[in-house]
């Protein structure tokens, strides 16, 4: 699936135009999604660390439900995202002898995907929490709701309207 990771046609695709092998393109694009994920990790570590730091402030015994509820959902989303951007590390120890780069590449591809939209929940879900306790719940889930639609769109929308632009054979 090509919105989840590396498209499998594009690596098949004549490697002639960049000069490089097959072997040489596939172990340039895992280098360079590990660079990639050595980018976001820090981002999700601070938000995790943030987020089990406030459970042990005084005010938080005055949250209420909702904040409760979205607190630990946050931090759940948290932590799957860290588990998600660092299984590419774990992965590539575990299998980088096995001769089998490509698809450790794919797999990879679509675990960062997936941590990429659990931080962008995580995220979203951070910003209502701390809008929520300062203001009230409508503007929380307004400003929530922007950033979400932020994250989103340069995060996934940017990349993917290029994509099929400039798959689109009229362009």
């Amino acid at each position: 699936m090509a919105i989840l990771g590396t498209d499998t046609a594009a690596l098949e695709a004549d490697d002639d135009d960049s000069g490089e092998s097959h072997k040489e393109r596939v172990d340039r694009e895992l280098h360079e999604l590990l660079e990639e994920v050595r980018v976001a990790i820090p981002g999700a570590e601070v938000l995790f660390a943030f987020l089990l730091g406030i459970a042990f402030t005084e005010r938080f015994s005055s949250v209420t439900s909702l904040q409760r509820t979205v607190y630990f959902g946050v931090l759940l989303l948290t932590a799957a995202a860290t588990a998600l951007l660092m299984a590419p590390t774990a992965y590539h120890r575990l299998r980088f002898r096995d001769g089998d780069k490509e698809r450790m590449l794919f797999t990879m591809s679509r675990t960062s995907v997936a941590a990429l939209v659990l931080l962008c929940l995580a995220i979203s879900g951070t910003i209502f929490l701390v809008g929520d306790v300062l203001y009230d719940s409508a503007t929380a889930g307004a400003v929530g709701g922007a950033i979400f639609a932020w994250f989103v769109w340069f995060w996934f929308g940017l990349p993917l309207m290029r994509r099929a632009s400039s798959q689109d054979p009229a362009s």
